[in-house]
């Protein structure tokens, strides 16, 4: 699978409106290219210099670092134009989205009523989401992954889609860059023998990862978990649109409702990243205990791993924590999965922490696995 797959719960693009989108990818690109991969000089060659002369003491812890750089001219100028893309992107999409609301609403509606594929979507009103999911606009997605306009609404999900794939390509990563695929690679390679009967997709969003596992295992039944109604309905609709029977389902990644031992294959993409301390190690507890016996768990993530960064680069990542409202990076970056997994009750030789082999165009992306 790529990203942009093309079907009918995508808005359609104006003219203007696609300029606009286009233009945010290069201005995202410009400030990565040129501003953000020049912090390390900038500190090196400026900021440390001038404080070391002014006080005596060249900057060297994390908080030290912050202090002299958030006061710079150039790193505020590079922050505020940052903020800036990001809010625009959104701004971007939204305006061909909710100009197109009702009818995505429709087109979901039909695609779901009789679902071609036997897709089924089950919602619960009476879930509680996790406080960082419903505090902030997880990296200021308009209303949120959780908002749910009603009336069938699924602008949740198509933000997420559009908005992720220009946030994807002004990042630099390529559009054939599927962490599904990633994850698939990494299984056929690692777990040859693995026959998956049942699969289940942890924090699923708008369900591009969920669609890719049902069409890799047609003979799999292959279940979705997310905690955003809208987000569920788009990804409902979106999986039957692209001919992939998958069953999702409002649930919470740390409690579940299925019976022990339910699944061959539980995967997550960029979950952990988004999830509190008690959340991930939840999710990693209700993953092993609903493993069947020969069962693999892939839960996959950004490589952010504050242990592999100089004070520099940690301070350039939390700036996501601080303005791009993503409570629990640092938290994803400090983590110790190792420990999460042994807390669970995983043996040590059944558990593998690492990142996959880097491909043109993608990311190194992280990996949590253990098997049963």
């Amino acid at each position: 699978m790529v990203r942009s797959v093309q079907h009918p719960l995508l808005a359609e693009v104006s003219h203007d409106e696609a300029s606009r989108q286009q233009f945010n990818v290069a201005f995202k690109q410009s400030l990565t290219r040129n501003l953000r991969s020049s912090q390390q000089r900038l500190f090196n060659e400026v900021v440390a210099p001038e404080v070391e002369h002014r006080t005596g003491h060249r900057p060297e812890t994390r908080n030290e670092i912050h202090d002299a750089m958030v006061r710079h001219p150039a790193w505020r100028s590079w922050s505020s134009l940052a903020r800036s893309a990001q809010e625009h992107m959104w701004q971007a999409v939204g305006e061909s989205i909710f100009r197109e609301r009702q009818r995505l609403a429709e087109t979901a509606a039909a695609l779901t009523a009789k679902p071609r594929c036997g897709g089924t979507l089950e919602l619960d009103p009476d879930l509680t989401p996790p406080r960082g999911m419903a505090a902030v606009d997880v990296h200021l997605q308009t209303g949120g992954y959780l908002m749910d306009l009603g009336g069938g609404d699924v602008c949740a999900g198509a933000l997420y889609e559009m908005g992720g794939n220009i946030y994807a390509f002004g990042n630099g990563i390529s559009r054939t860059d599927s962490k599904a695929d990633h994850v698939q690679a990494y299984i056929r390679e690692r777990f040859p023998q693995l026959k998956p009967r049942r699969i289940l997709d942890m924090g699923c969003s708008a369900g591009s990862a969920s669609v890719p596992y049902a069409l890799a295992f047609p003979d799999a039944e292959v279940h979705a978990i997310d905690v955003g109604s809208g987000m569920l309905r788009y990804a409902h609709a979106r999986a039957e649109a692209l001919g992939a029977r998958v069953h999702f389902h409002q649930m919470d990644c740390a409690a579940t409702r299925f019976p022990d031992g339910h699944f061959d294959l539980i995967v997550s993409h960029n979950l952990m990243h988004e999830s509190s301390d008690a959340t991930r190690r939840g999710m990693v507890r209700e993953s092993w205990r609903l493993l069947a016996p020969g069962g693999v768990m892939v839960h996959q993530d950004v490589p952010l791993r504050f242990a592999n960064l100089n004070p520099v680069q940690q301070f350039d990542f939390s700036w996501d924590t601080l303005n791009n409202n993503e409570p629990y990076w640092e938290v994803y970056a400090t983590a110790d999965l190792a420990a999460d997994m042994a807390g669970a009750g995983i043996p040590a030789d059944h558990s593998h922490v690492g990142s996959l082999p880097r491909k043109e165009g993608s990311l190194p992306w992280f990996v949590a696995t253990a098997w049963k």
